[in-house]
This record gives C-alpha cells, sequence and structure tokens, in this order.
C-alpha cells in the first residue's frame, strides 16, 4: 500500500472512529432510563469518569473525588504522547461541530482558503485559567462549559423532549387523519409504543428552562458557519487543559521542506488551525490530529513521526500566553464568582452563616450534600435527571443562583420523588448526590409539605377530599385528619375532616404535591424546609431543643 493510500485509509478509519463515539454517547444516553428492579450501569456515566476537566476541578473545588474519576488520568497520559487525539477523534461535541462546519460550508459555498492560527485561539486558555481561579476558591462552575456535560445536558433536557413529542404528535395526528394519511398508522403505531415503551419513560416528559439550553446549543453550531469548529478552537475549556498536557507530545507532525512547495493545502483542511503559516510552522496544543493535513498533501512532504519528549524540533510553537493576560483572567474569574455569590440565594451555601437564607422551591435531591459542597461537586450533567423515574428533577434557572445554573432540584408539580427510587445517587458522577440505600433514602427529608388552606377543599369549600392522604408513600401516613364541626348556612352543623402534616413524618417526596385535585396550583405544596441536609433550614425541631445555632 502506498503511504498516500495508507494516510487516505487512516482518516476514514478517525471518521469511522468519530461517529461510532458518537453513537456509544447517545446510546449511554437513552439507556440512561429507570428500570424496575434493576441497578444502573456504572458504564452510564463512563465519560465523565474519562473527563480530566471533571477530576481536577472537583478536586480543586471540594479537596476530594471519587476514586472512579481518576480513570481520566488514562486520557491525560494518552494525550502527553500522542496529542489532543480525543479531541479529533473521539469527541461526541467535536463530532458534531465537524459536522456542522461540513454542512455550512456546503450552503455556503465556501472556497478553501488556508485557515491558520489566531492569537484570539488564546481565549481558551485564559477562560482555563479564570475558571481555575475560580476552583481554588470554590466555584465549580467550569464544568458547566464542559463538552460532555454540555452535550449531554443538552440532549437529555432538549434533544430527547423534542423527540418524544415530535413522535407522540406525529402519531396523533397520523390517527387523526383521513384516509389515505389514516392508514399510515399501522406502522406508525408500532413505533410509537416502541419508543414509548423502551426510549421514553416518562410519559410527555419536559423540562423548564430548556429554551435557554437549547438557544446556547444552536448559538454554538452556528459559529461554524463562521469558523470551522469554533467553541473547539476559541472556546472548549477541555481543549485547552489536553492542549496543556499536548504541549510538547511524543506523536508530531513532520514536514520536509525540501519538498513542500508552500501550496498550503494542509492549511486548508486543518480542523484546530494548529498552523501559524504554511510549511512547518506547527503549535503542538492546537492539533486535533485530524490527519488532514497529511491526506491534503499531494507532495508527500508531511507526516507524524514518533520524538522524544524533551525534544524540540525546529519550527514547532507554543501558545506563548501573556503572562500580564493570565493574572487578569485568574482575577477576573474570582470577581466572577464573588459577583455570583453576591445575591441572597448564595447565601444558604455558606452553613457558618448565621443570616443564610433558603430558597422554599429548591429542593435538591434525596443525598444531596450541605449546598456550599454539592455545588462545589456538580457539573449540571442531568445524569440525575434523565434517570428520574418521575421526571420530577429538573434544571434550576434563578433558585440556585447564577452558580447553581442547571443543577437538579425537585419539582413536586412536574413530579415526585418515588418513595422507592434511589437511582440518581448512584449514578452522580462526582458525588454531588451521594448513593444512598434505598432503606438509608427513605428516611432522608429533602422538605416539607404545607397546605394552603384558601384553596385546599376540606378548608376552603367544606367538602370532603383525601388524595394527598391517600397517595401519601410513608408506611406511617405523615397526613392525618381532624375532625371538626362547620356550620352551614341553614344553620345545619356537619362535621368535616380537615387534612394536617406531620412533620415528624413527612419526608418532602411531593407525592401529595403531585397528585393535588388542583393542577393550577396545589393546595399543599412542598418547600425546602425541615431538609436533613442543613441544620439551619429547621424551622420545626424536636421538643426541648433551641434553634440551631442560636
Amino acid at each position: 500500500m502506498s503511504k498516500r493510500r495508507a494516510v487516505c485509509s487512516a482518516t476514514r478509519i478517525r471518521r469511522a472512529v468519530q461517529v461510532v463515539f458518537l453513537l456509544v454517547f447517545l446510546g449511554l444516553v437513552l439507556f440512561a432510563r429507570p428500570r424496575p428492579g434493576v441497578e444502573p450501569s456504572p458504564l452510564l456515566k463512563s465519560f465523565f469518569l474519562i473527563d480530566p476537566l471533571i477530576l481536577i476541578f472537583t478536586w480543586l473545588a471540594a479537596h476530594a473525588v471519587p476514586a472512579t474519576l481518576l480513570l481520566s488520568l488514562i486520557l491525560v497520559a494518552m494525550t502527553v504522547v500522542l496529542g489532543r487525539v480525543f479531541c479529533g477523534w473521539a469527541c461526541p461535541l467535536g463530532t458534531i461541530h465537524d459536522i456542522a462546519g461540513r454542512f455550512f460550508d456546503w450552503v455556503q459555498g465556501k472556497r478553501k482558503t488556508g485557515d491558520h492560527w489566531s492569537p484570539w485561539q488564546r481565549s481558551k486558555y485564559y477562560l482555563l485559567i479564570g475558571l481555575l481561579a475560580m476552583a481554588v476558591f470554590g466555584g465549580h462552575w467550569a464544568c458547566i462549559m464542559d463538552p460532555l456535560v454540555l452535550l449531554y445536558r443538552t440532549t437529555t433536557v432538549v434533544l430527547f423532549p423534542a423527540t418524544q413529542w415530535a413522535v407522540e404528535e406525529g402519531s396523533a395526528t397520523i390517527y387523526h387523519s383521513p384516509p389515505p394519511v389514516h392508514w399510515l398508522n399501522f406502522a406508525a403505531e408500532p413505533v410509537k409504543d416502541f419508543f414509548r415503551h423502551h426510549v421514553f419513560v416518562v410519559e410527555n416528559q419536559a423540562f423548564l428552562g430548556s429554551g435557554l439550553i437549547a438557544t446556547l446549543f444552536v448559538g454554538l453550531l452556528l459559529l461554524n458557519a463562521y469558523r470551522r469548529r469554533f467553541w473547539c478552537r476559541y472556546l472548549c475549556p477541555l481543549g485547552a487543559l489536553l492542549g496543556v498536557f499536548a504541549w510538547r507530545p511524543a506523536l508530531r507532525r513532520r514536514v520536509l521542506q525540501g519538498d513542500c512547495n508552500q501550496c498550503d493545502l494542509c492549511g486548508m483542511r486543518c480542523h484546530g488551525a494548529g498552523a501559524k503559516e504554511p510549511g512547518d510552522q506547527w503549535i503542538p496544543s492546537e492539533c486535533l490530529v485530524c490527519l488532514n493535513c497529511t491526506e491534503a498533501c499531494n507532495c508527500d512532504a508531511l507526516a507524524f513521526r514518533w520524538a522524544f519528549l524533551w525534544q524540540k524540533r525546529p519550527g514547532e510553537g507554543g501558545v506563548d500566553l501573556s503572562r500580564r493576560a493570565a493574572v487578569g483572567a485568574a482575577v477576573g474569574g474570582v470577581v466572577a464568582l464573588s459577583f455570583m455569590r453576591s445575591n441572597p440565594q448564595s447565601r444558604g451555601t455558606n452553613p457558618r452563616n448565621p443570616t443564610a437564607t433558603f430558597h422554599p422551591k429548591l429542593i435538591r435531591p434525596p443525598g444531596a450534600r450541605p449546598e456550599r459542597e454539592f455545588l462545589e461537586r456538580c457539573t449540571a450533567c442531568g445524569l440525575c435527571m434523565k434517570i428520574c423515574e418521575s421526571g420530577g428533577l429538573q434544571p434550576a434557572v434563578t433558585e440556585a443562583g447564577l452558580e447553581g445554573l442547571w443543577t437538579p432540584r425537585l419539582v413536586p408539580q412536574i413530579g415526585s420523588c418515588h418513595f422507592t427510587c434511589n437511582l440518581c445517587g448512584q449514578v452522580c458522577p462526582t458525588g454531588a448526590i451521594e448513593p444512598l440505600t434505598l432503606e438509608a433514602k427513605q428516611e432522608v427529608r429533602i422538605g416539607l409539605a404545607s397546605f394552603d388552606t384558601t384553596r385546599c377543599i376540606p378548608y376552603a369549600y367544606d367538602r370532603d377530599c383525601m388524595v394527598c392522604e391517600e397517595h401519601c408513600p410513608l408506611p406511617e401516613k405523615a397526613i392525618y385528619f381532624v375532625e371538626v364541626e362547620i356550620q352551614e348556612q341553614s344553620g345545619q352543623t356537619k362535621t368535616n375532616k380537615q387534612p394536617h402534616v406531620n412533620p415528624d413524618l413527612c419526608i418532602g417526596c411531593g407525592e401529595c404535591e403531585n397528585k393535588c385535585v388542583f393542577k393550577d396550583r396545589p393546595a399543599i405544596r412542598v418547600a425546602s424546609a425541615n431538609e436533613t441536609r442543613h441544620p439551619r433550614n429547621q424551622p420545626i425541631l424536636p421538643p426541648g431543643e433551641g434553634f440551631y445555632g442560636y
């Protein structure tokens, strides 16, 4: 086999590997669903476990990491030896950007010209420095921009619900259509049943704030119309981190100056803009090892060869970060974190703050650590939301402040925390939600239910209603009734049963709120008060005990 034919074969293999990794990623999202009696596989979080960005930022922010995250050191070692092969061969978001770039080039009919390194590509390194400075002070916000987290969250919150709506509404439209469209129902109905039972576990699942997540994702894809793989070149913090480890890899590009005619075909095909100019000027930290340059070279003047890690070859350059800009980025990260913690929502994150306030709608899943520890670990990946049986776990928008953007919270009106489910803690990749046994989870309080007597039917309308008590899942019901005598307008009296909540038993699962007959605004609602994880958020304490800290 000739050298050129071998290179073309290598690029085809790279494209096939990209597609395989993207399909594996989407498959893991698909299989992250509750199955009765089956514990979730650790493989569901495998992409997060090999992510060194999550490892480093969890370690800096929380000063502790689960042992499984140490698997990401394998990717670090691969990057030191092979360069940024993950970005060019395996990253699913990078593959999507690659596809989008090809599409926009085709739509715009772009004439390919040399695309060389730009000083603006330093921006992702300065962004990484700013995020690292935030992590030193406990800010885990970097992982909200991690490419794997970003794609997983978008797939869970936007793409899957949109697909579910399209399948169900499409099937309903076909069913109610006149012939001959109605005749297609024989094929549409089995498809809908397959998706309903094997793909979409939660009926009509939808997520709050999905529009913002969708807008961000679409915006990043549209940037490929301006520059191919814009995200990878200018913004990706994981790419910047891997670029640091790929500063001088063992696998390097080599140009034979005697054979190179400076045609710049390699620059036209370069995904990462890893060369400053035609010829041998190459920046290893920016190269995605996609092999497009070697395939494009008509002179066989370019190839990747092995070299010693300490050996520097002519033409190889670095990113050349400015010290002043790096210090400014670090200071900017600390200032940004201080702004994030200047709002009332952030006061509840500090367990030492005697004036801490707690948002009533910020109901974290059972097993969630105290708020500050939780935010130091949570990546807002959406894995717990994807596997939630009821669909009640939703991304926070304003309830946890900007620092807690898109982290999980329970919205009982959408779905309750099932009494026999503990899946969210088992799939959390960073331990932000601790993996509790089912017995331990059933004793954890995540909130407290209370009645709105202006809407509750027995209080406001003098009629019996027992829906909340009937659906309370606790063996010893947390809702009980007190019989009171009510005088009617006719002057007669009747006995009415008015419901009450026993705060010593209520765990805040939200089943009562979810099943309340009022669907617009339930007459019984769960707030974050009395949660186990916060000793200061305890309005009701055992007799004889004073308020914590006062």
